[in-house]
């Protein structure tokens, strides 16, 4: 585990070298992530479609009119009081999975006081850096058999971005910050905006720290 943290914590970018000996372990694994189709942490559904909260509504209140006038759903179609309750404060969120992902982090690092919070920042950052690279660099870029899997490899490095944000004390968007913002940033904006609007959306309404007086003003813009 201690060589495992080593590694994670390692500047990517000042080490060439250990980068093309990192990247045949880390592209292996992106792949067998990538083949269990996990639940993204960007939900591309509830950002491009905000009146899903209002559409639950509707539903939960025609259940409950049709309850008192003794109208009753098939029962596998029919969502309990307390079910309902709980994905209605679920689907409150704009990304509601990864703020579940934001919380669960960030109640693990304040619990975990002995365990040093760069072993946590500097992992995502990692993931970050690897993620960006294999889309801007053409030789990584081109193993990607069709657009899923490039659109996994957004939504990892916007997840990732965002968690970090939330964990850090000074956020992603610093000076300071071991992500290459512009660089993630750029990437995204060359992509189809059809694909990455949301993920855009979701670095400018669930960071913390993008309009704090550490963010630089060409960062800012990149994002309006």
């Amino acid at each position: 585990m201690g060589n495992l943290i080593k590694v994670l914590g390692k500047d990517l970018e000042n080490c060439p070298h250990f980068f093309l000996d990192f990247e045949s372990f880390t592209w292996g694994t992106f792949l067998k992530l990538q083949n269990l189709r996990p639940t993204p942490a960007v939900p591309p559904c509830q950002m491009t479609n905000p009146a899903i909260q209002n559409d639950f509504s509707y539903y939960r209140r025609t259940l409950s009119r049709n309850r008192l006038n003794n109208l009753q759903l098939e029962a596998e179609s029919e969502v309990s009081n307390e079910m309902a309750n709980r994905m209605s404060l679920f689907y409150a969120e704009a990304t509601p999975m990864l703020k579940t992902l934001s919380n669960a982090t960030t109640k693990f690092v304040s619990e975990n006081k002995t365990l040093p919070i760069e072993d946590t920042t500097d992992c995502l950052s990692t993931m970050a850096c690897v993620c960006r690279v294999m889309l801007e660099t053409p030789e990584y870029r081109s193993r990607f058999t069709n657009t899923e899997t490039l659109l996994f490899c957004m939504r990892v490095m916007v997840g990732v971005i965002i968690l970090y944000d939330h964990v850090h004390p000074v956020g992603a968007f610093a000076k300071t910050s071991k992500i290459d913002m512009k660089g993630c940033i750029k990437v995204l904006k060359e992509q189809p905006s059809n694909s990455t609007e949301g993920l855009l959306n979701a670095l400018r309404y669930t960071t913390r720290h993008l309009h704090d007086d550490t963010t630089s003003k060409q960062i800012c813009s990149l994002l309006q």
